[in-house]
């Protein structure tokens, strides 16, 4: 599944080489170029495709009891499941918080990430920003004993009880076997800081590794051959550098902050 995924990627980035090319011939009319200058507008992001546009939803349209200059507005707004605004006709709307890709506070993007917004601190055609996310092993049930548990039983499960019998009222409600437990079935997880790129034509978020720098790479033939010829050793400690090479040469180009 992890390979057919790089492979549908590896055929948007090549088919969208041409557009990338188009942009960096010329400023359009509304459009600027990427600067660390650059503020994006604030509000919530429901999509990636707001984000290329730089029209969220505006803190204006939001419904919510917090003051729109409250420095913990967006902390405030996202404490609940639901979120909820007027649209462009007015109409009442609501959306799940976990649903929307993220919001823009004083100028600076956060997406979110199982449901943790992280800030996005170094923008570009391929972003790169760092997440704390939650990670999980589901191989062995965090069992030592890989799939077998020495604490199982079936005569122990909460489906099985030598104290029952079907008519007798008073022994179906307590065994001492009834509430099974088990400290090798449970799986906590992890939280770890974990890095990712952003790839800004699709909007896919991937992990920072090799082989996804390598596709991202691919809109600039130059710069994919001159890193696909490096050790393997060096194209890990280089990733960044040749991401940082890309944009330079590829620079990123927004619509400028709308006005609402």
């Amino acid at each position: 599944m992890k390979t057919l995924f790089r492979i549908m990627l590896m055929i948007a980035i090549v088919g969208s080489g041409r557009a990338l090319i188009g942009l960096n011939a010329q400023e359009n009319e509304g459009v600027v170029k990427y600067t660390p200058d650059f503020r994006f507008t604030d509000g919530i992001y429901l999509n990636f495709d707001q984000v290329k546009m730089n029209s969220p939803i505006p803190k204006a349209k939001i419904l919510t009891s917090t003051d729109y200059n409250d420095k913990d507005f967006f902390k405030n707004l996202m404490s609940g499941e639901k979120i909820y605004f007027y649209d462009g006709m007015g109409m009442r709307q609501e959306v799940e918080k976990s649903s929307i890709w993220g919001f823009s506070r004083n100028g600076v993007l956060y997406v979110q990430i199982q449901g943790n917004f992280n800030r996005i601190t170094f923008i570009g055609n391929i972003c790169h920003f760092v997440a704390d996310v939650t990670s999980y092993d589901n191989r062995y049930y965090n069992s030592p004993y890989g799939f077998y548990d020495p604490y199982y039983s079936p005569y122990y499960s909460p489906y099985y009880s030598p104290y029952y019998y079907p008519y007798s009222y008073s022994y179906n409600r307590y065994s001492p076997y009834g509430n099974y437990y088990s400290p090798y079935r449970q799986n906590p997880g992890r939280n770890e800081l974990r890095q990712y790129l952003i790839d800004f034509d699709s909007g896919k978020i991937l992990e920072y590794d090799i082989e996804n720098t390598e596709l991202l790479l691919m809109r600039d033939s130059e710069l994919h051959e001159e890193y696909v010829r490096l050790p393997n050793k060096k194209k890990k400690d280089l990733m960044f550098v040749y991401i940082r090479k890309f944009n330079e040469k590829n620079p990123l180009y927004l619509p400028s902050n709308q006005a609402f």
